[in-house]
């Protein structure tokens, strides 16, 4: 279980010390309050690779999110970190492996429309233009008053896979 203290710590951070100009000062800072957990701690290891990933060091972002995986990573984070995780695969040319992480996801609430917007940017990649498509109005139609009936039917006749 994590310490509600130290959540409101790393959101401290982000919010008023995280600086991309000074990415040494950033991972630094963050070192402290990973060090205040465990030894390979899940959380600790999540915002480990998060504030890698914030600063384009997708390598060690990746490398840190698989190993939060493993070690357990619960609650909103264990979402997260499968977004983040394709997210940072896309960026650096797996898109397939982020579709298929995306596509195998169980999100749900507010996890679900940055998990559509993310997937459509990886199908998108894969050259898949019309699921990328379908993707994103199935992300945006919840929120359209009045339409989202037209606009599912439009979705359904797009080009891909069939659904």
């Amino acid at each position: 279980m994590i310490d509600a203290t130290w959540d409101q710590k790393i959101d401290y951070f982000y919010e008023h010390e995280f600086d991309e100009s000074d990415p040494q000062g950033s991972i630094k800072r963050m070192r402290v309050l990973a060090s205040e957990r465990p030894e390979g701690d899940a959380a600790a290891l999540f915002e480990w690779g998060g504030v890698h990933d914030a600063l384009g060091f997708e390598d060690e972002a990746i490398r840190s999110y698989r190993l939060a995986i493993e070690a357990g990573l619960e609650g909103e984070r264990a979402t997260r970190v499968f977004i983040q995780l394709a997210s940072t695969l896309r960026n650096v040319g797996a898109s397939a492996e982020a579709v298929s992480i995306l596509e195998s996801m169980q999100a749900s609430g507010d996890d679900e429309a940055p998990r559509q917007a993310f997937l459509a940017l990886a199908l998108y990649d894969e050259g898949r233009y019309g699921d990328a498509l379908r993707t994103a109005l199935d992300a945006l139609i919840p929120t359209l008053n009045g339409y989202g009936r037209a606009l599912a039917e439009y979705a359904e006749d797009l080009p891909g896979t069939v659904r």
